[in-house]
C-alpha cells in the first residue's frame, strides 16, 4: 500500500493540507515540522504518528499533488471531443491550473531541493513528469500520428518550458506561445 492509499484521520488531513500549502509557497526544506504542527492545530507527535517523518509527509504531499494534477487534466480534457483539440486542451488545462499555482511546478520546485540526492521524492517527481509525457504520447496516438512517441515528447517539453517561462521567466503569454507551437507541431 502506498502512502497515498492509507486513509487519513481528520488531524492527518489538516496536517497534509497545511504542509502542502507551506511546502509549495515557501519550499520544503524551509518549512519545519514545528510550524506545520502549529498551523494545523496539532502536535509534532501527531504529525509523526500519521506520516512517520517529515520525508513521509513530503511524499504524501507530492503524491496528493500528482493525483490532483492528473485528475484535473483528465477532467478538463473531457470537454474536448476532437483528438487534435484534446492535445491542445492540455495547454488549456495547464493555464487553468496555473491560476492557482503561481510558484511554478511543485515537482520542479521539489527537484530543485532534492536533485542530486537519493531522496525518495525523486521517484514521484519523475513519475509525474513521465505521466505528463505519456499523456501527450497517448493523445497523439489516439489522434493517429505516426510519430506519436516523438510528438508526445516534444509537446511535453514545450509544456514544461511554458511553466518555467510563465513563472520564473515572468512571461504572461508563455502558455499561449506554447499552445501556438503545439498547434504548429500537430498541423505539420
Amino acid at each position: 500500500m502506498s502512502i497515498a492509499t492509507k486513509p487519513l484521520t481528520p488531524a492527518g488531513e489538516r496536517i497534509l493540507t497545511v504542509a502542502s500549502a507551506l511546502f509549495y509557497d515557501r519550499g520544503i526544506r524551509a518549512v519545519g515540522v514545528d510550524l506545520i504542527a502549529e498551523e494545523a492545530g496539532t502536535t509534532k507527535k501527531t504529525l509523526y504518528d500519521r506520516f512517520g517523518s517529515k520525508d513521509g509527509l513530503v511524499l504524501r504531499y507530492l503524491e496528493r499533488r500528482f493525483e490532483r494534477w492528473c485528475a484535473f487534466v483528465l477532467a478538463h480534457l473531457e470537454n474536448y471531443p476532437d483528438d487534435i483539440e484534446r492535445i491542445l486542451g492540455v495547454y488549456d488545462a495547464l493555464e487553468a491550473w496555473m491560476r492557482a499555482n503561481d510558484r511554478g511546478c511543485g515537482f520542479v520546485n521539489a527537484y530543485a531541493e532534492f536533485g542530486g540526492t537519493d531522496h525518495p521524492a525523486l521517484d514521484i517527481i519523475r513519475t509525474e513528469k513521465e505521466w505528463t509525457r505519456s499523456l501527450f504520447v497517448r493523445l497523439a496516438t489516439e489522434a493517429r500520428f505516426s510519430d506519436a512517441e516523438a510528438l508526445g515528447s516534444e509537446l511535453s517539453v514545450i509544456h514544461e518550458g511554458a511553466v518555467i517561462m510563465k513563472t520564473a521567466g515572468g512571461r504572461g503569454d508563455a502558455i499561449d506561445v506554447a499552445r501556438s507551437i503545439a498547434r504548429s507541431l500537430v498541423a505539420r
